[in-house]
């Protein structure tokens, strides 16, 4: 019972062939499987070994419906790679481990944290890393930088350079956050992919800078060991409830190298394919921990810096398709 599955994989074809490589290097019958939406119209999915539907993840049945799926199909270890699966699946965790499947997943309290990017603040505020301000409604300077507290892929952002550019909606919505501008000329982005094992304490951090980003997923990203790796291995070494692939992301000052912290995801990121093939291999360390039993202790930083990654749409075909 060593099958892997992966949920909502969606367009994600790079992770499935990643995990796909390394479960059949341990085990050459081990398959992996996927989950979407609609699975039969989902690349990912279809250059997994199977692939089941399963329904949306705010329904009754879904965690029912899932575990009858990991039985059937022999599955003893499920990836979430979406955020609105998470905090179902930390809350639903000991309902598959009492039937022998693990979730590769961080605790509910630090998910919670990382969906509210106002919780996020507060947590790297703990750990001695700065945040941008977030202004008082009533009182804020421009230019300033406009986010919801619990958005993703850039959604409802807004770089405000005038007062006129202000509307009712702006001051209305509760969820939208006032922050202080990190001016985009002055700083670096990176995103960087962080592997805790199952005690929490960090193993591998690979700072992936941002050169191009569409749709809020990076397009061409660049592999930097600089000054985020100590950085992140003195301030971030141990974080309570992490565990597999946290996805970060930091502002790096050019000129003073001073950091600020942006968000967490505690999932794989779309650009996590330049970090595995950089050398860092998460899905073998995962399958290590979670199928072998295997502990993994020593920090990893044997990986290629200055590895570049420019991105381009590929097919997938399906013969005889009939829908």
């Amino acid at each position: 019972m060593n099958n892997i599955l992966l949920t909502s994989v969606g367009r994600r074809v790079s992770l499935v062939k990643f995990f796909q490589d390394e479960l059949k290097a341990i085990n050459s019958d081990g398959k992996l499987y996927g989950t979407d939406a609609d699975p039969f119209l989902s690349s990912a999915c279809r250059v997994a070994d199977g692939f089941f539907k399963v329904p949306r993840v705010d329904t009754d049945d879904y965690i029912q419906l899932l575990l009858e799926k990991c039985k059937k199909f022999n599955i003893s270890l499920i990836i979430p790679t979406i955020d609105t699966e998470l905090l179902v699946l930390s809350k639903n965790k000991s309902i598959f481990e009492e039937n022998n499947i693990k979730v590769v997943i961080s605790d509910i309290d630090l998910i919670k944290k990382c969906r509210n990017k106002r919780l996020t603040h507060e947590l790297f505020q703990l750990k001695g890393i700065g945040v941008a301000k977030e202004y008082d409604k009533s009182d804020f300077k421009l230019p300033m930088f406009i986010k919801p507290y619990d958005g993703s892929r850039s959604v409802d952002t807004f770089i405000i350079n005038s007062k006129e550019e202000l509307t009712e909606y702006h001051f209305e919505n509760e969820k939208l956050m006032f922050l202080e501008y990190l001016d985009h000329t002055k700083y670096d982005e990176y995103t960087c992919d962080l592997y805790y094992n199952t005690k929490g304490v960090l193993i591998c951090a690979v700072p992936r800078q941002r050169l191009l980003v569409r749709d809020g997923e990076v397009n061409k990203g660049l592999t930097k060991k600089n000054g985020l790796v100590p950085f992140l291995k003195e301030h971030m070494g141990k974080v309570e409830g992490a565990q597999g692939c946290l996805t970060t992301q930091f502002f790096m000052e050019k000129e003073t190298n001073e950091i600020y912290g942006i968000e967490i995801n505690p999932r794989f990121g779309g650009g996590f394919p330049l970090t595995y093939l950089s050398g860092a291999n998460f899905p073998k360390w995962i399958i290590k921990e979670y199928i072998l039993g295997e502990e993994i202790n020593s920090f990893y930083n044997d990986w290629e810096e200055d590895l570049l990654m420019l991105r381009y749409d590929a097919e997938v075909l399906v013969h005889g398709y009939k829908s």
